[in-house]
């Protein structure tokens, strides 16, 4: 039997609601959810937020464009999602019965909000850029959990590489180094390697030590239980409804955390759903304040770029953000600390 954790989820705040798709989501604008900030300001007043019109604008614009080609013994291209909190590349079932790749095994599959056994089948020729390999088992299942992808790519492709996403021109690259002119980052955050996953130890959540996942798999940003505890006090919002590529669907209370701190950058109002992950478990981070931060969060920024190779996590802020006021204001919080 195979163990293998997978993080993926999708996030939908709110009550349960009728499937989503191109035909029936009209393009909704986000609310100011998530602002980012470069100086020290007075809290202001919490705005009012939609949290399932959000996660819908966000399925519906992640789907269509936050995706990567690849090639699988000779056919395709298919359309895979980057999954920077799944250990395992996945294939859709439909993807393997198309290929005939019928040889295979069952495995236990740990998701967001379940563990499950399911059918794994190795994938031979896996071309992704000028990479060709092998995937040795990747778990197979229904594509409509995962949004009707082709598959999922995990950290077992990833390794050594670079994943980039530009929200400025919609769109997510796994390279083997960053572009001409896209080496120079506003933010840079060194992490730690476990199991496969980067981990930011340096951050902060409302002054809480917080471990942070960042996970272009999750929608939105999930606490496991500790972190809950700690901010027991804060705005609650609608309970969230999770969804895992298992198909199954947790529900946990959701939250307004006034200030998360990622190097030199706060980032305001953070709206965190929390939930008894098998995720947090399997990683070791059931016992102290841990963070998945997903796109919600991520998509504020104007590029970030996750380099497994180095364990960095690069942020480049807004342009009407500058930057030389956050530094200022780190300098003086550290003279009054």
């Amino acid at each position: 039997m195979v163990w293998i954790a997978l993080s993926a989820a999708l996030l939908a705040s709110g009550t349960a609601s009728a499937p989503m798709n191109d035909e029936t989501v009209a393009p909704v604008v986000a609310p100011q959810a998530g602002e980012v900030v470069a100086a020290a300001t007075e809290a202001a007043e919490v705005p009012v937020i939609d949290p399932v019109a959000m996660q819908i604008a966000m399925e519906v614009e992640r789907y269509r464009r936050m995706t990567v080609p690849v090639t699988i013994g000779g056919e395709g291209p298919f359309a895979f999602m980057v999954d920077t909190g799944a250990q395992a590349t996945v294939l859709s079932i439909a993807l393997a019965d198309q290929l005939q790749l019928h040889d295979r095994e069952l495995a236990t599959l740990v998701a967001m909000a379940s563990t499950r056994e399911v059918e794994t089948t190795m994938v031979p020729d896996f071309v992704l850029g000028d990479r060709t390999m092998t995937i040795r088992t990747a778990p197979l299942v229904d594509g409509a959990h995962i949004g009707g992808a082709d598959g999922i790519l995990g950290l077992d492709a990833l390794q050594d590489q670079k994943v980039l996403l530009d929200f400025e021109a919609g769109t997510m690259h796994v390279l083997d180094s960053l572009p001409q002119g896209a080496t120079t980052y506003d933010i840079v955050v060194r992490a730690r390697e476990r199991l496969g996953q980067l981990i930011i130890h340096t951050a902060e959540i409302d002054g809480i030590r917080v471990d942070v996942i960042v996970d272009t798999g999750a929608q939105g940003s999930v606490g496991n239980m500790e972190l809950e505890r700690r901010l027991r006090r804060r705005q609650e919002l609608a309970d969230a409804t999770m969804t895992d590529v298992n198909g199954v669907t947790v529900s946990g209370a959701t939250r307004i955390a006034r200030r998360l701190q990622l190097g030199r950058v706060f980032v305001n109002n953070v709206v965190v759903s929390f939930t008894d992950s098998p995720t947090f478990e399997s990683l070791d981070l059931n016992d102290r304040p841990a963070l998945i931060l997903g796109m919600s969060e991520l998509r504020i920024f104007q590029r970030v770029a996750i380099d497994f190779r180095t364990r960095r996590v690069l942020f480049d802020l807004p342009g009407d953000v500058p930057l030389d006021a956050a530094f200022r204001f780190n300098r003086r919080a550290s003279r009054l600390n």
